[in-house]
């Protein structure tokens, strides 16, 4: 097909404008066009987001190593991904009332401090869930920064390893977002703090194999100790960091 490009003005040939990368197929807009414009972006970013789950679940390491080297069309954009499943996870335990603290802080005692540290403590598990999106994205360069450093050698940059890390983040946010009804049922309970701790191990035994995957020309002893070592340098920064923004929460 060949003419000029609507939108900007070029001469074109074939299906796609060279300079703008518009479609020469371009409609009149009528109801036709709208409802399938619907349809389009509907089916493209479903189809986008099942595939990326199944991949992460299926050949983790494998789907994002071919995603940094260029592999990407069929792959919904990894921060994006954790946006939406942190915002979905955020508002589960915001509209269900799920304590989302009950594995990082417990209180124990009694009179008027202790009634107060609650208080505190409730306020602390609002602004969490209020803002999970935005702690998920405050986590990723401290997990690349762990990745970054036990894999070094490896050749790739930290912002490859934030890629990365988007995507097993997303990963552990879909098993957490899976295993939400046992969350529900066990809702202030003994068991929820088993649940949660269950729900760790599970998604850090996935990161760890993700990371076997991904650094596949690695041996699998040795890149299994490094993916421990990554989490140890994870907890360490996120533990100084978490310190110090609940001083300063229950301080202020």
């Amino acid at each position: 097909m060949s003419g000029t490009c609507s939108n900007c003005g070029m001469p074109v040939e074939g299906n796609y404008c060279s300079n703008c990368g518009q479609s020469t197929g371009e409609h009149t807009i009528n109801f036709h066009f709208l409802w399938h414009d619907v349809q389009h972006g509907l089916f493209h970013f479903d189809k986008g987001i099942l595939f990326t789950i199944k991949e992460l679940f299926t050949r983790p390491g494998h789907s994002i190593r071919e995603y940094i080297q260029g592999k990407r069309v069929q792959h919904f954009k990894p921060v994006s991904l954790v946006l939406i499943l942190a915002t979905v996870y955020g508002f589960l335990f915001h509209y269900f009332h799920i304590n989302m603290l009950v594995n990082s802080i417990s209180l124990s005692g009694s009179g008027k401090d202790f009634v107060e540290a609650q208080n505190k403590l409730g306020k602390l598990n609002d602004w969490v869930i209020e803002h999970y999106e935005i702690i998920a994205l405050i986590q990723l360069p401290i997990y690349a920064l762990g990745t970054y450093l036990s894999f070094k050698k490896s050749g790739y940059n930290f912002s490859e390893h934030l890629v990365l890390n988007a995507f097993l983040t997303a990963q552990r946010l879909v098993l957490r977002i899976a295993v939400f009804p046992l969350y529900y049922l066990y809702n202030e309970t003994t068991a929820l703090r088993k649940i949660d701790g269950f729900t760790d191990v599970i998604g850090y035994a996935l990161l760890v194999w993700s990371l076997t995957q991904f650094f596949h020309n690695r041996k699998k002893l040795a890149t299994f100790f490094r993916a421990l070592l990554s989490l140890v340098i994870f907890f360490i920064s996120w533990l100084i960091v978490s310190l110090l923004a609940v001083l300063y929460i229950i301080r202020g």
